[in-house]
């Protein structure tokens, strides 16, 4: 218990089961050792505050004893009887109540001092759970509404926010979740196109950050190629060598670079600045333009969380993970920079639940990932 700070100890005693001294894990040490047992578990039970957290583990049954075993009629009357507080308010006051009992649930879990301190919009993660904590919120969840939620229910739901959704809609059905107004252009095609493209967004090098930029150096003769830039921490002088079979060295000092490649705004995409610092720029792209070809069709990107949108990118290449040295990029290091995950990222961040399929057919790559789509 020498690492663990005083939230950590509460934590693990709220879940039966009190981290150990030294001293008592030696001794349970010793124990085993003189045991006649193949397979030992050395661990000091609180039977009490395991029997309260009302259904007990199959492994524990034989341990605790409850005195009732809750009835499906008695849960059902819990369940009810939450159902009918919730009934008597409208819907946005419903999810309100529901987010303020999820939001003071989390703030147990995690030690904070009141419930008004968890955004409803940030990650689990970023607010610091890990598996351990999120099975403990789920436990307490499932006891404030004795519901039987999954032990991954707030991996599958990461926000406060989307839990509660899902909890309205486990609980009232396909009206839990508030009507968000979406508009759809009117379309000025034929209506029997298998493909029709809403909306588009892009970045390309030459400052071209919309469709109206690319059209623009396109009519105009724009040229894209522009010098190398200083925000990178190249050393451009050193870079450059006339000589084209110097190693390590460009014989140009130009190129077509994206300069803006670097104004992320990773809270915006419930995203730490480590973990953004982590991700390859191609993700954090990829976010941004989703957004933008969404919000341009006059479509809220937030409206299609739960939908069976479907995510196709082509991605070629994966080098950013050489620039990621340093203890700061561990725990991000092989997501941030991994090809397969560029199109999960935008499905779990927005909350689509169709297909997430990324593609690497080196330049053919986008080409393909469209027609998959």
């Amino acid at each position: 218990t020498g690492g663990l700070g005083d939230v950590d100890v509460q934590r693990i005693a709220r879940q039966g089961m009190p981290p150990l001294s030294v001293e008592e894990g030696l001794a349970l040490f010793d124990a085993a050792l003189a045991a006649d047992g193949t397979q030992l578990l050395p661990v000091r039970f609180d039977l009490a505050t395991l029997r309260e957290q009302g259904e007990v583990l199959p492994l524990l049954r034989g341990l605790i004893k409850t005195r009732t075993r809750r009835s499906v009629v008695a849960g059902s009357a819990t369940v009810s009887g939450l159902v009918s507080r919730l009934s008597g308010l409208g819907t946005v006051e419903r999810r309100e109540a529901l987010l303020d009992l999820v939001r003071a649930q989390v703030a147990v879990v995690l030690g904070h001092a009141s419930p008004e301190t968890i955004d409803p919009d940030r990650a689990f993660q970023d607010l610091g759970f890990d598996s351990l904590t999120a099975v403990e919120l789920r436990n307490r969840l499932n006891k404030a509404t004795d519901m039987r939620l999954s032990s991954t229910t707030v991996f599958d739901y990461p926000t406060a926010g989307a839990l509660v959704d899902f909890l309205l809609d486990e609980l009232f059905g396909e009206h839990a979740q508030v009507e968000l107004p979406t508009r759809v252009p009117s379309s000025t095609g034929t209506a029997d196109d298998p493909v029709v493209i809403v909306g588009m967004s892009c970045r390309y090098p030459g400052g071209v950050a919309s469709p109206e930029d690319l059209w623009r150096l396109v009519s105009e003769g724009v040229d894209a190629v522009s010098d190398f830039p200083t925000d990178r921490g190249w050393d451009v002088a050193a870079l450059h060598n006339p000589d084209p079979e110097a190693f390590g060295t460009s014989y140009t000092r130009s190129g077509g670079f994206l300069y803006n490649a670097a104004e992320f705004d990773p809270e915006f995409f419930g995203m730490s600045p480590r973990e953004a610092l982590a991700t390859d720029s191609q993700q954090r792209l990829l976010l941004e333009t989703t957004w933008e070809a969404i919000e341009r069709t006059g479509i809220d990107p937030t409206s299609l969380r739960g939908s069976r949108t479907g995510v196709f990118a082509g991605v070629m290449y994966t080098d950013y993970e050489d620039l990621l040295v340093g203890d700061q990029f561990e725990g991000f290091r092989s997501n941030g920079s991994a090809a397969s995950i560029a199109s999960g990222r935008v499905s779990y961040t927005f909350g689509f639940e169709g297909p997430a399929v990324t593609v690497d057919t080196a330049c053919s790559s986008s080409l393909v990932a469209l027609h998959l789509a």
